[in-house]
């Protein structure tokens, strides 16, 4: 009995995380921009990374809340701790939202210092081979 009521709470616990975790259907992966701001809240924990970016632009001046690749996939993309801090000045690749309100998902960063860490896109890659050949 103690045996069957062991696999219930873990089949519970398995369904309760596997419905925690959300999709990235709202955000569009195949069109990513670049937003330059000051940082005003960074957390790279898990599952996601957690950005907070005072920008100004043609909209205005506004927080935008973005959220990223968990802090495994952030090392594997070349971030470290402390790469990031309140109030530097970074600019960040996105896949927007769909919807088109602020926010997004950070795929990218490149810190105050210059330093790049993450993944390029196809987009990224094919706007780089134009600045390459000269178009």
């Amino acid at each position: 009995m103690r045996q069957i009521a062991r696999i219930v709470v873990a089949l519970i616990f398995l369904a309760v995380t596997a419905s925690a975790h959300h999709s990235a259907i709202q955000f569009d992966f195949a069109n990513t921009k670049t937003v330059t701001g000051v940082v005003k809240k960074f957390r790279a924990i898990n599952p996601h990374m957690q950005l907070v970016l005072h920008v100004k632009d043609e909209k205005g001046e506004r927080d935008i809340t973005y959220e990223g690749h968990s802090t495994n996939n952030m090392y594997r993309n070349g971030y470290r701790d402390n790469m990031i801090k309140v109030g530097d000045m970074i600019t960040v690749s996105i896949a927007p939202l769909r919807d088109g309100s602020d926010g997004g998902y950070v795929t990218a960063a490149v810190t105050a210092d210059g330093t790049r860490f993450g993944a390029r896109s196809r987009a990224e890659l094919a706007r780089e081979q134009e600045r390459a050949e000269g178009k």
